[in-house]
């Protein structure tokens, strides 16, 4: 028996839950932070280090509390963060400025600068992120900050993702070069690539901007999978937290990626993973490269698999932002969506209202409604933006399947499968498949199953999840539904790459010209 802490940091809050490898869950808590934006700039979106710490023992302790019990009686801890969130640090691994969160857009022009020279270089590595460098990733933020702070140049040592910066800080480390990074973040979002000798050459950075000039250097060092340790709690974070010093802390990934495998991902599976933004995560058995799919990454989800990600830039945020302008909330607007039909609103909703992630990749685009009439309601609009999101899902998944993405099973994971039954059932129709959802939450149990791998509980990843991971319940396509879901999917998909991407027809410039038209706008007004 042991009882281990499993950490999950999201978008608005840290969750930290207490497994025991018998009774399963024995307590968790969630402490909250501050997420930064700028109305007049909606691509910025960052967060304060200090912030995530603070919350992360406070939900420790209180997670400790719930579940009766000593902090020493904890084995190890392990830890899932958002990505690409990146920040910038100087000497003793002190931070330069505030997390560049993975919603923060504003380095899509660099991102474009970088595919543009990848593809004029000849960079290998692109074709394993789909084709396209997105303004999420590391090298694009990394560009962005040493354009824009000039001042603090002299001071930058190297930059982290979020999971690897609060292992080393909960570790004690305060060497850049000894901060052991994960592959699933550096694979994913920094062109790092085993088989292609690490990360991109310097004389690629430099001729993107000068500016990245000695950045291979900072960025180097030892790249890890998630079945190894990354080091072992330091004293005065175990008296922060109320753990036990010098438990192991195996290195960290991303949220989605954990989660996928706290839902019981394996190979051949993909999983979607719901929650502010969705990630749709896969384990595949060898290497299939799919355009406009955001990340092939050897040991990034499971560390003897090949592990696939995709997504879309929002989900959940959009469903809360149809409801704030609707003045209430996402709960309340639900009730009654089970009624609803499939197509009953006459509405198209693109989700584009945060850009696009995959599978064009595209951060200059926004949310399109189409089929507007005088009686339709915010919850037409909510009932049609979780078909949007299902249609999109479906384009991301035709996209993997046509390229030799074999797909056993489609799994529903994240926070808002488990309280919308409407949205699980639509996602059913849309894709045509059985859909499959935890009947409990799996936020933080992929982090607790890693620990539990790092003190050797388990022998395999397999064993931990069969023991851990909860049930799933099923949905099945409604035939009527899909029929009607395969004719709009055919509007959406059609929609899709028309107003999605630059084409001769000039509708691909329409989205693009409202953004740069309202910047400007924006600008005049300062």
């Amino acid at each position: 028996m042991a009882i281990v802490a499993g950490v999950d940091f999201g978008t608005l809050s840290v969750r930290v839950s207490l497994v025991d490898s018998e009774r399963g869950l024995i307590g968790s808590a969630i402490a909250e932070y501050p997420l930064h934006r700028k109305r007049e700039d909606p691509e910025y979106a960052t967060q304060s280090h200090d912030d995530h710490m603070r919350a992360l023992a406070s939900a420790t302790r209180e997670a400790l509390k719930k579940a009766g019990i000593a902090g020493d009686q904890v084995q190890a801890i392990a830890l899932d963060t958002t990505g690409s969130s990146v920040i910038l640090v100087g000497k003793d691994l002190q931070p330069l400025g505030e997390y560049y969160l993975w919603c923060d857009h504003r380095a899509k022009g660099e991102a474009a600068e970088i595919t543009e020279a990848a593809h004029r270089e000849g960079l290998e590595a692109i074709k394993w992120c789909g084709g396209v460098y997105s303004s999420e990733w590391g090298f694009s933020k990394l560009l962005h900050w040493l354009r824009h702070n000039p001042d603090k140049r002299s001071e930058f040592v190297s930059a982290f993702e979020h999971c690897d910066m609060v292992a080393a800080t909960l570790c004690g480390i305060t060497d850049s070069r000894k901060v052991k990074r994960s592959i699933c973040a550096m694979g994913h979002k920094w062109l790092w690539n085993a088989q292609l000798g690490g990360l991109p050459p310097e004389s690629f950075l430099i001729k993107v901007d000068p500016l990245l000039k000695g950045m291979r250097e900072r960025l180097d060092g030892e790249f890890a999978t998630s079945d190894q340790i990354a080091g072992k709690l330091s004293d005065s974070w175990a008296e922060k937290l109320g753990l036990k010093a010098g438990i192991p802390i195996p290195v960290g990934a991303f949220d989605a990626h954990w989660d996928a495998i706290g839902a019981g991902c394996r190979t051949d599976d993909i999983v979607n993973v719901v929650g502010t933004a969705s990630c749709v995560i896969g384990i595949t058995p060898s290497v299939n490269l799919v355009p406009g799919v955001c990340g092939v990454v050897q040991g990034s989800v499971h560390p003897h698999r090949t592990g696939i990600e995709a997504g879309l830039s929002a989900a959940g945020d959009i469903f809360s932002a149809i409801a704030s302008r609707a003045g209430t909330d996402v709960k309340t607007l639900s009730i009654g969506l089970e009624k609803y039909r499939a197509g009953q609103t006459g509405l198209l909703r693109m989700t584009w209202d945060n850009g696009d992630r995959t599978v064009l990749a595209n951060p200059n685009l926004r949310g399109v409604t189409l089929g507007w009439n005088l009686q339709s309601t915010a919850q037409d609009e909510l009932f049609a933006a979780i078909e949007g999101t299902a249609f999109h899902t479906r384009v991301i998944l035709d996209r993997m399947a046509g390229h030799g993405v074999h797909i056993k099973r489609v799994i529903n994971a994240g926070g808002i499968p488990q309280k919308n039954d409407a949205l699980n059932q639509v996602y059913a129709s849309v894709l045509g498949r059985l859909v499959l959802v935890p009947s409990k939450s799996v936020v933080s149990l992929g982090s607790a199953i890693f620990a539990f791998l790092a003190v050797g509980t388990f022998k395999t990843l397999e064993e931990a999840q069969d023991a851990i991971c909860p049930p799933h319940r099923t949905f099945t396509p409604n035939a009527s539904a899909q029929r009607t879901y395969d004719e709009l999917y055919a509007l959406y998909s059609k929609l899709y790459f028309t107003l999605g991407q630059p084409g001769n027809d000039g509708l691909g410039d329409v989205l693009p010209t409202l953004i740069k038209v309202a910047q400007s706008a924006a600008s005049q007004a300062e």
